[in-house]
């Protein structure tokens, strides 16, 4: 066995020892993730799972929260607003994670494209949540696996739904509205002083406050069921 043959032999040897000694953290995954591929995938790297219901995120290891969204998904939560949520209540663990799967090219949907930059921006730079773009489920296991494998401190937190207050509550439900942000909601509120007299509001009064955008809220308000 030549000198170079038996360096190269012993370090091989070396990597699967420390690769095989190398404890893994387990990865608690919340029940509706079943219906994607990722918990499978991360079965065949062979990383520890334990599927149970989740409060917060689809993926959590020790103090890291992650929420996963095909890329479908994330452009349909951005305009329900759902997302916005999620991100607030994944802030509760110390290292929130948002992770984006799957080619956008491939979701065919009128977005201008500086809306969704826009709001990834906000993500990254408002929500302070760093993001991951997947191209497909076993590249999400990968890097849930190589997350798993990393040292950690070890943090229990009891995490609920964030309870918003009485102020956060009235935004949100106006916020669910189409076109209302954050700085219209305001408008409304300062203005109307609550949802009743929003609701109550003539179409005439609520463009005043806020324009063009009144048109569709009043036509929502107004909608019959059936």
């Amino acid at each position: 066995m030549s000198t170079t043959f038996q360096k190269i032999f012993f370090k091989e040897e070396k990597e699967k020892k420390k690769e095989k000694s190398e404890k893994r953290k387990l990865v608690l995954v919340d029940h509706r993730e079943r219906k994607s591929l990722v918990p499978s995938e991360l079965m065949a790297l062979g990383t520890p799972l334990e599927i149970k219901e989740l409060k917060v995120a689809d993926y959590v290891i020790e103090n890291i929260a992650i929420e996963r969204k095909t890329y479908q998904d994330f452009v349909s939560s951005m305009f329900n607003k759902r997302l916005l949520r999620q991100l607030e209540d994944l802030k509760q663990y110390p290292k929130p994670l948002l992770i984006i799967e799957g080619p956008s090219k491939n979701f065919d949907l009128e977005v201008n494209p500086n809306a969704i930059k826009g709001f990834l921006l906000s993500i990254s730079l408002s929500h302070k949540i760093p993001i991951i773009f997947t191209e497909d489920p076993t590249e999400t296991a990968i890097y849930i696996d190589l997350i798993s494998r990393k040292k950690n401190t070890n943090i229990s937190l009891n995490v609920s739904k964030k309870n918003l207050t009485k102020k956060q509550q009235l935004k949100f439900i106006l916020e669910s509205f189409p076109k209302i942000g954050p700085t219209t909601s305001e408008k409304l509120l300062n203005h109307f002083k609550n949802i009743k007299n929003i609701m109550n509001a003539t179409k005439e009064e609520l463009q005043k406050i806020i324009g063009k955008k009144s048109e569709e809220i009043y036509e929502i308000i107004n909608k019959d069921f059936f």
